[in-house]
C-alpha cells in the first residue's frame, strides 16, 4: 500500500497476540483503503499458526476517530465507488471479526467515534483509557451508524442511553463508559496494549467471557417495554427536530434489531445509510462540517507561514452585556483579563456579570467551585490605563458612538505596547472611522462577537487593508484558543452577518403593513428552521439596537432599505422589546412570549405613515411565499457581501448564517441552501417583487449575472473580474 494511504499494520509478540494499528494521521480515520488492510490484516491473523489472539489499537494515542468524512462527499458525488451492500458491515465486521475462532480486544485510546466505536463494538472486549472519548455522532452528519452501530450500543449499554448518544451525538469519557458497560476495564494510556494483550489470552483461556456483541441480550428491555421506550424517543425527536426525517430512520433501524433480530437489522441498517447518503439533508451537513473546518484558511494571510505571537494579558473596555460575555469567553480559557469601565458602581456591575456567567456553570455541575474561584481570580477590575502597560490585546466593547471609540483608541495608543491588538467589538461601524486619530492603523482589527459572547460560537474578524496579517493570525489563534469558529471578513458597514440580515426583519416589516399577521410571519420562519422570527428576534435585541443599527443600514444603502416606522412608534409608546415585557409580544415573569391584541393599533398607524393599504394577497400569504419573500433579500445581500469581497468564499456566508443568526445547518447555510432552489429562480422572484414594490426587492448585478448563466451563486469569483 502507498505510503499516502491509510492502512494497518500487523506485529506479533512473543506472547502469541497480533496487536493490529490503525495508521491514518491525523485521527486514524477509516477510509476504504484502511477497512480493505483491516480485513487483509485479520485474514492474515487468522490464518497464522503463531497468532493466538488479536489486540485491535490506534497509532499516535487515537484508536480512530471513524469514517472518512471526504469519502461520503465523493460517493454523494460520485467520485467514489461505493463498497457493496453489508461489505464492510457484515462481511467485514460481522462474519470476519467477530465470528472469528479468535479473540479480539479493541485498546481504546483519544477517540472512538463513529466506525472507530463501531469496529470497537465488533471486538469481543473493549479496554479504554479514562479520558478517551466514545460516541457514535452520525446524526449530526444527517446519516445513521453504518457499521451495526444501531444494533451492537443498545446491546452493550441498553436502550435508552444508546438512543441518547445516538440522537444527540455526545459521545462519553472512558470512566463513564466502563459504568456503562460498553468498555470492560480503564487503564492508562502506558499500560494499555499490555492489558489488551492479556485480557485477549484471558478471553481464549476461558478466565474472561467471550462475548459476540450483537446476540448479548442481557441488556435489552423486554419487548413491550422496549416499544413504549422507542416510541417516547420518537415523539421528543419530532418534537426537538420537525424538518429532520433521519433521526426517525435511526430508531426504526434500531426497533429492526430488537423485533427480528440482529442479523437482519444490519442490512437494514446499510439500506437506510445508504439512502440517507443521498438526501439534501446529509449533503447539506456535510457540506456545513468542510465549510466550518474551512473557515481559518485565508489566501494570502493564512499560507504565509506566519506563526501566531503568544497572547497572555487581555484588557477589555466596557463591562456591559457584550464585554462581560468577552471577559468570560477570554477567562474559561485561562488569559488573563483586566476589565476597564468608567466608574466603580459600572465596574461593579461588570464584574458581577461575569460572576453570573461562570456561577450559572457552576449551578449546571460543568465547573467546580475550586475552578470557578481560580477562573475568577485571573479578573481585575479598573478604573484608569495605567496597568494597559503590559497587555498583549485591547478590546474595546463600549456602546456604539464614533466619537468615543476614536477617543478610546487614540488613549489606547498611548497606553498600550507597541505589539498590542487593537480590537474593536463593533457590530456597525467602519474601523477606519475608528481608528481614524491613531498611527497604529495596521494593528486595528474587528473582533466581533455575537451575543452572549461566551455561547454564541462565532467570530466575526474584520480586517481594514491596513490590517497586518500578522495581526489576523494572532487573532485566529485566540479565536481558536477560546473555542469559537473565526470567520474573517472586510470592513463595511454591518460586515457579514449582521450586513447580510439587515433585510431579515424589514422584509417582515413590509409584508405586515400589507397585511400579513406578525405571529404567522414569526410561526413560518421558526417552522423553516430558524431559532426566532424576524420579530420575536427583535423583541430579544430591543428597539434600541434595531432602530441604531437599521439606521445605520439605511444611511449607507438608502436604496435597498425599507423604511416602517413601525418600531419607533412603538418605542415612543415605552415598548422597547423583551426587557420592558412589551415589544411585538407580551412577555411574562418566565419570558415567555405571547400575541398582543394592541399590535393592530400600532400596525395601523405605521401604515398611514407609509401610506400603503391592506392587500387582500398579502393577507393569505402562502409559508412558502413568507419564506422567500423573508430570506430572498437576504441571498441577494449575502450576494453583494461574495461579490464585494467582504467575505472571502461562499462557504464562509454559510457558516455566518447557521453561527451567528441560526440559519437551519441541515439546509446546509444561506448560500448552499439557495443554490439549492438555483439562482435563475431566485432572480425571477425577486425581479417581479422588485418590479411591482420598487426598491427594496431589486436584485443585485452578481444575481442578475449568474441566475443570466444558470450558475450557483457559491461558485467562485472569477479571477481579475472587477468586483462588482
Amino acid at each position: 500500500m502507498g505510503s499516502k494511504k491509510g492502512r494497518t499494520m500487523v506485529e506479533v509478540g512473543a506472547d502469541g497476540v497480533a496487536v493490529i494499528t490503525i495508521i491514518n494521521p491525523p485521527v486514524n480515520s477509516l477510509s476504504l483503503d484502511v477497512l480493505q488492510s483491516l480485513k487483509e490484516s485479520y485474514d492474515e491473523a487468522l490464518q497464522r499458526d503463531d497468532v493466538k489472539a488479536i489486540v485491535v489499537a490506534g497509532a499516535n494515542g487515537k484508536f480512530s476517530g471513524g469514517f472518512d468524512i471526504s469519502a461520503f462527499g465523493g460517493i454523494q458525488q460520485g467520485a467514489v465507488q461505493q463498497p457493496k451492500s453489508g461489505y464492510i458491515s457484515v462481511e467485514v465486521l460481522t462474519d470476519t471479526i467477530e465470528a472469528a475462532r479468535k479473540p479480539s480486544v479493541a485498546a481504546i485510546d483519544g477517540l472512538a467515534l463513529g466506525g472507530g466505536l463501531e469496529v470497537a463494538m465488533v471486538c469481543h472486549a473493549r479496554i479504554s483509557t479514562p479520558t478517551a472519548q466514545l460516541g457514535l455522532p452520525e446524526l449530526q452528519l444527517g446519516l445513521i451508524p453504518g457499521f451495526g452501530g444501531t444494533q451492537r450500543l443498545p446491546r452493550l449499554v441498553g436502550l435508552v442511553k444508546s438512543l441518547e448518544m445516538m440522537l444527540t451525538s455526545k459521545p462519553v469519557k472512558g470512566e463513564e463508559a466502563l459504568g456503562l458497560g460498553l468498555v470492560d476495564a480503564v487503564v492508562s494510556s502506558h499500560e494499555l496494549v499490555n492489558t489488551a494483550c492479556r485480557w485477549a489470552l484471558d478471553i481464549l483461556a476461558r478466565r474472561k467471557p467471550w462475548v459476540a456483541t450483537l446476540y448479548k441480550t442481557d441488556k435489552i428491555e423486554p419487548l413491550g417495554e422496549a416499544r413504549q421506550i422507542l416510541n417516547f424517543a420518537r415523539a421528543q425527536t419530532r418534537k426537538r427536530a420537525p424538518n429532520l426525517k433521519h433521526p426517525l430512520v435511526c430508531i426504526d433501524v434500531i426497533e429492526e434489531g430488537i423485533v427480528n433480530g440482529p442479523k437482519p437489522a444490519l442490512y437494514k441498517e446499510v439500506e437506510a445509510f445508504q439512502g440517507l447518503l443521498k438526501s439534501d439533508t446529509s449533503k447539506s451537513l456535510i457540506h456545513i462540517f468542510f465549510a466550518q473546518r474551512g473557515t481559518s484558511k485565508v489566501p494570502g494571510i493564512t499560507d504565509r507561514g506566519l506563526v501566531p505571537r503568544k497572547v497572555k494579558k487581555v484588557a477589555i473596555l466596557g463591562g456591559g452585556l457584550m464585554g462581560s460575555g468577552i471577559a468570560t469567553a477570554l477567562l474559561l480559557s485561562n488569559y488573563t483579563v483586566i476589565l476597564k469601565e468608567v466608574n466603580e458602581k459600572f465596574l461593579e456591575a461588570g464584574i458581577g456579570r461575569v460572576k453570573a456567567n461562570l456561577g450559572s456553570r457552576v449551578k449546571k455541575g460543568q465547573m467546580t467551585q475550586e475552578k470557578f474561584d481560580k477562573t475568577m481570580s485571573l479578573l481585575r477590575g479598573v478604573l484608569d490605563f495605567e496597568s494597559f502597560r503590559d497587555v498583549d490585546m485591547v478590546i474595546e466593547a463600549v456602546i456604539e458612538n464614533v466619537s468615543l471609540k476614536q477617543q478610546i483608541f487614540a488613549d489606547l495608543e498611548k497606553y498600550c505596547p507597541p505589539h498590542c491588538i487593537l480590537a474593536s467589538n463593533t457590530s456597525t461601524i467602519d474601523l477606519n472611522l475608528i481608528g481614524k486619530r491613531t498611527k497604529s492603523q495596521d494593528r486595528i482589527i474587528g473582533a466581533h462577537f455575537f451575543s452572549p459572547a461566551h455561547i454564541m460560537p462565532l467570530l466575526e474578524i474584520v480586517r481594514t487593508e491596513h490590517t497586518s496579517p500578522q495581526i489576523i493570525v494572532d487573532l485566529l489563534d485566540v479565536g481558536k484558543k477560546i473555542k469559537k469558529t473565526p470567520i474573517i471578513v472586510g470592513n463595511c458597514t454591518g460586515f457579514a452577518v449582521n450586513r447580510m440580515f439587515f433585510p431579515y426583519t424589514q422584509a417582515g416589516l413590509f409584508l405586515v403593513e400589507r397585511g400579513t399577521d406578525v405571529y404567522r410571519i414569526d410561526r413560518a420562519i421558526t417552522k423553516f428552521g430558524m431559532p426566532m422570527g424576524p420579530f420575536r428576534l427583535a423583541d430579544l435585541v430591543g428597539f434600541g439596537v434595531a432602530i441604531a443599527t437599521g439606521s445605520q443600514f439605511i444611511e449607507n444603502f438608502p436604496e435597498r432599505t425599507y423604511k416602517s416606522m413601525l418600531i419607533p412608534i412603538m418605542q415612543e409608546d415605552k415598548r422597547a422589546g423583551e426587557s420592558t415585557r412589551k415589544g411585538f409580544y407580551l412577555y411574562d415573569n418566565k419570558h415567555t412570549a405571547s400575541p398582543d391584541p394592541e399590535l393592530k393599533m400600532y400596525i395601523e398607524k405605521a401604515r398611514s405613515i407609509s401610506g400603503v393599504a391592506v392587500d387582500p394577497k398579502f393577507v393569505k400569504l402562502s409559508e412558502k411565499d413568507i419564506v422567500e419573500m423573508i430570506f430572498f433579500p437576504v441571498v441577494n445581500e449575502a450576494c453583494r457581501v461574495f461579490a464585494e469581497g467582504i467575505a472571502v468564499k461562499a462557504s464562509d456566508i454559510d457558516i455566518a448564517a447557521v453561527m451567528g443568526m441560526g440559519f437551519p445547518p441541515y439546509r446546509g447555510g444561506l448560500m448552499f441552501w439557495a443554490d439549492s432552489l438555483g439562482s435563475k429562480y431566485i432572480y425571477s422572484r425577486l425581479e417581479e417583487w422588485s418590479n411591482l414594490y420598487r426598491g427594496f426587492f431589486k436584485p443585485c448585478a452578481f444575481l442578475a449575472e449568474r441566475a443570466a448563466k444558470g450558475a450557483p451563486l457559491s461558485a467562485p469569483l472569477e479571477m481579475g473580474k472587477s468586483r462588482l
